[in-house]
C-alpha cells in the first residue's frame, strides 16, 4: 500500500520517505489544489475550476508518492495551488500568479501587487524550493505532472505519456524516451504536449544549474484518477525509469 504520511511537514510542502535510499528525488510541484487560509481559504472561482488542471495536476501527487515507494525514494510535494504561486516558474516569470488560465478568470489574482505576490513568495514558494534543494542533495531528479486531455477550443491529446527535457541536458530523457518506447501500448510523447523548460523552472533550478541527472514525466490526468490507477502506472514505469539511469550513469 502507499504510504502517504510525511514524516515532514510544512505549510508549503511534504516530504515522504525523507531516508529512503534510493537514487532519485521525485518531485510534485502542483500536488494540491489547497489555498492557505490567510488567503481567505479559496480565490473566488467554482469548486468544479479547483477540482480542474488549472488549480493542480490531477492524480499527480498519488502517482510521485507511488513511484517514491517503487524507487525506494524520498518525494516532494507542494502544498498549495499553482494558482495562489507556481513553484514551476521562476521569481520574474510573468505566469507566476496567473490571473487567467484555460477560460477562468481568477479574481482573487486580478489585482494582485508586488506585496502580496512577495508574501506568497516567502510563506509558500521559497520554502518549498529550499526544502526541494536540501532533498536532491546527491539524487536525480524525477517530476511528476499531469496533463489534462484537452484544453477548451484545441484538439485532443493523444499522449499517455509525455517526457519533457531542455536540451541543455536531454541526457536521461532521452534514455528514458528509449525505454518507454518498448511499452507498446503507451503513446509517448518526446516534449509533449508542450516542449522543454523554462528559465527558472524547477528542473532548470534544482537540475541543470547544479549538473544533476533529470527528467519530467507528464502523464494524462484520466489515466490516473484512481488509486488502483496511480499504483499501476508507478509499478510500471518503476523498472523502466531505473534502466533509464542506468543507461546514463553506468
Amino acid at each position: 500500500m502507499t504510504e502517504f504520511r510525511p514524516e515532514i511537514r510544512h505549510e508549503a510542502f511534504e516530504v515522504l520517505g525523507a531516508t529512503r535510499p534510493g537514487p532519485w528525488l521525485v518531485t510534485c510541484d502542483h500536488a494540491t489544489n489547497r489555498v492557505p487560509e490567510w488567503l481567505g481559504g479559496t480565490l473566488g472561482i467554482a469548486a468544479e475550476d479547483m477540482a480542474r488542471h488549472i488549480a493542480y495536476d490531477v492524480g499527480a501527487r498519488g502517482l510521485a508518492i507511488a513511484l517514491g515507494e517503487a524507487l525506494d525514494s524520498p518525494v516532494i510535494c507542494s502544498d498549495f495551488s499553482r494558482l495562489v504561486i507556481d513553484p514551476n516558474r521562476g521569481e520574474d516569470d510573468p505566469t507566476l500568479v496567473m490571473k487567467l488560465y484555460d477560460g477562468t478568470i481568477i479574481p482573487a489574482n486580478r489585482h494582485v501587487g508586488p506585496a502580496e505576490v512577495e508574501d506568497r513568495l516567502a510563506r509558500l514558494y521559497r520554502p518549498y524550493h529550499a526544502a526541494l534543494a536540501q532533498q536532491a542533495e546527491g539524487r536525480a531528479i524525477l517530476a511528476i505532472h499531469s496533463f489534462t486531455p484537452c484544453l477548451k477550443g484545441r484538439p485532443p491529446r493523444p499522449w499517455h505519456i509525455g517526457v519533457l527535457h531542455s536540451p541543455e541536458d536531454e541526457r536521461l530523457s532521452r534514455a528514458l524516451i528509449t525505454e518507454l518506447q518498448t511499452v507498446r501500448d503507451w503513446c509517448v510523447g518526446d516534449n509533449e504536449p508542450y516542449s522543454g523548460h523554462l528559465p527558472g523552472d524547477a528542473i532548470d533550478r534544482h537540475a541543470l544549474q547544479a549538473g544533476r541527472h533529470n527528467t519530467l514525466i507528464e502523464v494524462r490526468n484520466d489515466l490516473i484518477v484512481t488509486a488502483e490507477q496511480q499504483q499501476d502506472w508507478a509499478r510500471r514505469l518503476a523498472p523502466v525509469l531505473t534502466a533509464a539511469l542506468a543507461a546514463v550513469t553506468g
